[in-house]
């Protein structure tokens, strides 16, 4: 029997590679690296094996996607923001088998899932730079999991995420740990304004909701989140929708939750978003925890943004 021993909302900040660089912006980012490298050190302590990533920069039109590759090797240079991450190197062994555990476990739960190894389809800066902190040594391996889902239900990521947790538990050896790769806020400041941002948020109100639902986080009221959550990803311009947020409570008992998150970095401003490293315990959890398939397209339409 397998175990979900650590789960995380991380940030993935381009902004951390560019602090390691020789400049004005060197350092700026060291606490956001010093929680990658605590959850790692947590993860080695727990007997983690592989560091499962729902990233928010794996973006799918259809079905949900893991990318479970036997190995990552390559140089990545970013599309949206390369003068950021250039010529970024990384090298990271995969988990074909747990790959498609995960997915025939989403299949048989209702959740399409198609597991992919044997592909050229490398991860997204998402899973690259949490790696590039916590596993420089490959020591974990990987798997990479779309959350930038353009035409799907928060409900049924949230569903992804238990039968990713069942799965783990039933049918795995080892141990595994759930990262969140996303921010919270996600508005970039307008082009032409993004050096005046580096460390802000683009408005005050999305500063104050993002500490409002910090608070919920710390507090531990999930149910009340979990209410929000489709209209804080709209409003809120959440990450990738918010659907690697809902995945993670998925696995952790979504409304039902009652743990309290430990924040390991704080809250801060980057290009206009608001980030975090946060580590939330894992509690027992049951089936009847987990939301329903959703009912409907209409209700589909009112509760979630379409691009």
């Amino acid at each position: 029997m397998g175990q979900l021993a650590l789960a995380a909302k991380i940030t993935h900040v381009p902004s951390m590679v560019l602090s390691e660089l020789p400049g004005e912006r060197q350092g700026s980012r060291q606490d956001a690296i010093n929680g990658h490298i605590e959850i790692a050190r947590r993860c080695r302590q727990l007997g983690v094996d592989t560091l499962v990533v729902f990233d928010t920069h794996w973006l799918v039109n259809a079905n949900y996607h893991i990318n479970c590759a036997p190995h990552f090797k390559g140089i990545y240079t970013s599309n949206e923001l390369p003068h950021f991450i250039s010529n970024m190197p990384f090298d990271a062994p995969g988990n074909p088998e747990l790959g498609h555990l995960l997915a025939r476990v989403c299949n048989e739960m209702g959740v399409e899932t198609l597991a992919h190894d044997r592909t050229s389809l490398q991860p997204e800066y998402g899973t690259l730079v949490p790696m590039r902190y916590m596993n420089a040594d490959g020591h974990f391996q990987v798997v990479s999991v779309s959350a930038l889902c353009t035409s799907h239900y928060l409900n049924d990521s949230a569903r992804l995420g238990w039968a990713m947790r069942r799965a783990v538990e039933t049918h795995y050896q080892g141990k595994v740990a759930f990262l969140a790769s996303g921010s919270l806020s996600h508005r970039f400041a307008q082009n032409g304004l993004a050096p005046g941002f580096a460390f802000k948020i683009w408005s005050p109100l999305l500063e104050r909701l993002d500490h409002d639902v910090l608070s919920m986080w710390q507090q531990g009221d999930w149910g009340e989140f979990c209410e929000m959550l489709p209209e804080y990803a709209v409003k809120g311009h959440g990450e990738g929708f918010m659907h690697d947020t809902a995945m993670l409570l998925g696995a952790l008992g979504w409304s039902n939750y009652t743990g309290r998150a430990e924040i390991l970095t704080p809250y801060f401003g980057a290009s206009g978003t608001g980030q975090v490293n946060a580590v939330m315990p894992i509690l027992p959890v049951s089936d009847a925890a987990i939301p329903e398939p959703q009912a409907s397209v209409a209700e589909g339409y009112r509760a979630f943004p379409r691009l």
